[in-house]
């Protein structure tokens, strides 16, 4: 088995019960793993929700949490995303302070560069939503950190994903 650890992506459809977000990550606390984010929503069936799950992990301790997660009552089915084709994107908002008329002008390029919305703004400050994939996010936080240091607040809302029909987008 391999030893090194690598980004992972598991999908749980679970009862849509009280308390069942609480003891999924629960088992990740009480094994000391760390989540890296984690999305939930009811599906087409109000009883059943989603949950979205990115963690960093090696492939026995992966496989250990596969495992509990069957063994669990409340889970449905585990969908295991790590190596197949899914469609993935993650929400933000990232608001960038004390601009100037230049650094608005470049703000808004920006934006149209990366396709990405301002979905708020006033005399020193602009607001991005983006909905792209969390490398796309990452690379953009990246440059508007290179730009515009101590200047931007990030909230990231976290990565939904579905498994792709034919082509994906990671």
């Amino acid at each position: 088995m391999d030893t090194k650890k690598k980004k992972r992506w598991i999908c749980l459809f679970v009862e849509n019960e009280i308390g069942v977000l609480a003891r999924v990550s629960g088992l990740f606390s009480s094994k000391s793993y760390n989540i890296d984010t984690i999305t939930v929503g009811t599906t087409e069936d109000t009883t059943v929700s989603r949950m979205t799950i990115s963690f960093t992990s090696d492939d026995k301790t992966f496989e250990q949490i596969k495992k509990q997660f069957n063994r669990s009552v409340e889970v449905i089915k585990v969908v295991d995303y790590t190596d197949i084709p899914i469609h993935m994107k993650e929400i933000i908002f990232i608001r960038i302070n004390h601009c100037s008329e230049k650094d608005k002008k470049e703000l808004f390029r920006i934006a149209e560069i990366f396709d990405i919305s301002i979905v708020d703004y006033n005399y020193s400050s602009i607001l991005f939503e983006c909905t792209q994939t969390e490398d796309r996010n990452d690379a953009l936080i990246k440059l508007l950190q290179e730009k515009f240091l101590n200047r931007i607040e990030i909230t990231r809302g976290g990565v939904v994903a579905t498994e792709a029909i034919g082509i994906s987008n990671r």
